[in-house]
């Protein structure tokens, strides 16, 4: 893997996150993810579908409503490598695009389940996965230490739930 995944943290900003009380440590850790750049976000779900992906398994799929996002998967995979990056960039700069939309209308775990369902099409090879010459931030790096070193099984998926459900565009909002 291409991050570290020990506890000691060098910078001030994981200092301070290792710090964290652990009853903010969700809100603070989901607003550094949504302060990440695009690409950064992409590569901190890839990571932690990775790192975390078994476990999540019965929290994200189960819990959601994939039925309803199966045609918009099915749409996702049939787009070339390129064009479904630029559906994932979109997703997280929240662009008012048709595929946008349609996910902007899922609930939240249904956008878990969703992101779950792309992150085994980047394992599969059906979805474009981060390139191999991605170099995680520290800031990537630092949030995916502490969501495997300091969050239990429920802060993770809240986390997660967290980090997706803004995305997309929901022209209702």
């Amino acid at each position: 893997m291409a991050y570290a995944t020990s506890s000691k943290f060098t910078t001030t900003q994981a200092n301070a996150l290792s710090t964290v009380e652990p009853t903010s440590l969700v809100p603070e850790v989901s607003a550094r993810i949504q302060r990440l750049a695009t690409d950064d976000q992409l590569a901190l779900l890839w990571f932690i579908y990775l790192e975390m992906g078994k476990s999540i398994t019965p929290a994200a799929p189960g819990a959601a409503r994939l039925q309803l996002a199966e045609g918009l998967l099915t749409q996702v995979k049939a787009l070339s490598p390129e064009e479904q990056m630029g559906f994932m960039r979109d997703l997280v700069a929240q662009r008012n695009t048709p595929l946008s939309r349609a996910y902007g209308v899922f609930n939240a775990n249904t956008k878990l389940g969703f992101w779950y369902c792309l992150a085994q099409g980047m394992d599969e090879g059906t979805v474009v996965r981060v390139p191999q010459s991605y170099k995680p931030s520290r800031a990537v790096q630092e949030i995916l230490n502490v969501l495997v070193t300091q969050t239990n099984f429920s802060q993770q998926i809240t986390i997660l739930r967290n980090a997706v459900v803004n995305m997309g565009f929901d022209a209702l909002s």
